[in-house]
């Protein structure tokens, strides 16, 4: 089995945004609220090891249905939450992304689709200089599980952050780790990551 090598990781924080996180909001996920500190410590191990951070933002418009699938499936998405334009779709303060953070929006839970990920990917640690995913944030069993589960099939290595992913439900959080440890990449702690970084081995 593969390590994590530091220079060749990119550390991806799945929509941690205030409608996600914030108590009262649209799409509010208490479970990524209550992980926060351990995401944080993720993204700060991250920072220190010059490991690049990049965000997600899912984004729906007033201006048309973007996403009519997500939105016959869940209709209030129709009139509330996620509108692009307003505060609900900002990286929350406990994690506001520095200025040269990357930030990529998304209209679909996988953030490879129909983004500028892969090139982002490509190229920030020069040409095809990353080949394994941290991820993390929010929510575990649907964007955080696809976007993993798409870069498994673009062949990068996917670390999943058991306590730094935030579902719905102890059971769907569970469910989602066991497919990923099964069939897609290692499913760690965050013990586990912060000591392998140290590491810095491939």
């Amino acid at each position: 089995m593969w390590s994590i090598n530091p220079d060749r990781t990119a550390h991806l924080v799945i929509d941690m945004q205030k409608d996600f996180v914030e108590e009262g909001r649209p799409m509010e996920v208490p479970m990524a609220r209550q992980r926060l500190p351990w995401m944080k410590e993720l993204v700060t191990n991250s920072c220190e090891l010059g490991i690049p951070v990049i965000y997600t933002q899912h984004v729906l418009l007033d201006s048309f249905d973007v996403s009519p699938l997500e939105t016959a499936i869940q209709p209030h998405l129709k009139t509330s939450g996620m509108r692009s334009g307003t505060d609900g779709i900002e990286i929350i303060d406990d994690l506001k992304p520095a200025e040269e953070d990357v930030i990529i929006r998304k209209h679909r839970y996988d953030a490879f689709h129909n983004t500028q990920l892969e090139s982002v990917l490509n190229t920030i640690r020069g040409y095809r200089g990353i080949d394994t995913l941290l991820i993390t944030g929010t929510l575990t069993e649907v964007c955080c599980d696809s976007t993993a589960r798409s870069g498994f099939m673009r062949d990068y290595r996917i670390v999943f952050a058991s306590e730094s992913t935030g579902a719905l439900t102890a059971s769907a959080q569970e469910a989602t780790e066991a497919a990923m440890a099964k069939f897609f990449g290692r499913v760690l702690t965050n013990s586990q990551i912060l000591n392998e970084t140290a590491g810095g081995q491939a």
